[in-house]
């Protein structure tokens, strides 16, 4: 859990669903976020996000990667 809010553009994990989102913003009460792989964004609870180290945030950007990898060529 953060102790303020999250940085614009900082990645961070939805500690309610476990997703990974870049803090797109703060709304109210809420943080929002957007997936790694682009799409609609959600609204967090800003008491349950939680930051992501750099082992994770690599993993994650490999896997969005190569699910655009195995996209593209299935055509």
């Amino acid at each position: 859990m953060y102790p303020a809010k999250p940085a614009l553009g900082s990645t961070v994990r939805d500690g309610k669903t476990g997703a990974l989102g870049h803090v797109m913003g703060h709304e109210g009460p809420y943080v929002q976020l957007r997936p790694l792989a682009g799409g609609k964004e959600w609204d967090a609870d800003p008491a349950r996000v939680e930051p992501v180290d750099a082992t994770e945030l690599l993993s994650a950007r490999v896997a969005v990667a190569n699910e655009r990898s195995w996209k593209a060529s299935k055509g």
